[in-house]
């Protein structure tokens, strides 16, 4: 069984749980996503399948991808994803992986990139604090001192500082699965789900 499926964020909306609460949740249009590769211990040295999400013109398609799709006889699709699992022998090339295949799963890993804040100071990205604002302070928003005098001389790798923030790979673990529509391929997760609407995420069996 593979147990990660492709999706995309599309939003966040709230629904009801048997017991009448609101429970905010995000809606993922995950899958269907079809196994284009199957590599095994004997000839790749592990045991992986790759699956593959999003439709694609056929002209968007460079000769190499296309080569590779004809060779396994199935659509071309806009994106790849290598899925480690425990024995390749119960996969083959074509094989359909839904969110119907989550059902009763209660939580879930969810892999995407955050969204990208830009260039950003060391209070906003690093949580530091204030200086004094009044009294004739100047140090509101300064990093402060970033070394050391005589030793080691040098400002230590690894310092908080300013800088890029955000887009970046993320897991976020353990979220809920309130539930799935295998009819519109559609799950709901309660929780940070990584990325701005339309992001690519990765959801995986907790």
């Amino acid at each position: 069984m593979v147990s990660t499926i492709l999706g995309r964020k599309l939003g966040m909306t709230q629904v009801w749980d048997e017991e009448d609460n609101v429970v905010p949740v995000t809606v993922i249009q995950a899958g269907p996503c079809v196994v284009s590769q199957v590599k095994s211990e004997a000839t790749d040295g592990y045991d992986a399948v790759q699956i593959g999400f999003g439709d694609i013109k056929a002209s968007r398609v460079n000769k190499p991808m296309k080569g590779h799709f004809a060779k396994a006889g199935v659509e071309p699709m806009r994106y790849l994803r290598e899925v480690r699992v425990d024995n390749a022998a119960d996969h083959k090339v074509g094989d359909v992986v839904s969110v119907a295949d989550f059902e009763g799963v209660k939580n879930v890993d969810v892999t995407g990139t955050s969204k990208g804040k830009g260039f950003q100071g060391t209070i906003k990205r690093w949580n530091f604090a204030c200086g004094p604002i009044t009294h004739g302070s100047r140090n509101q928003r300064r990093p402060g001192s970033i070394g050391q005098c005589a030793y080691p001389a040098r400002v230590r790798k690894g310092l908080h500082m300013a800088g890029h923030m955000g887009h970046e790979r993320v897991t976020v673990k353990n979220l809920k699965l309130v539930r799935i529509d295998a009819e519109q391929n559609l799950m709901l997760v309660k929780g940070a789900v990584p990325g701005p609407k339309n992001a690519l995420v990765q959801i995986r069996m907790a």
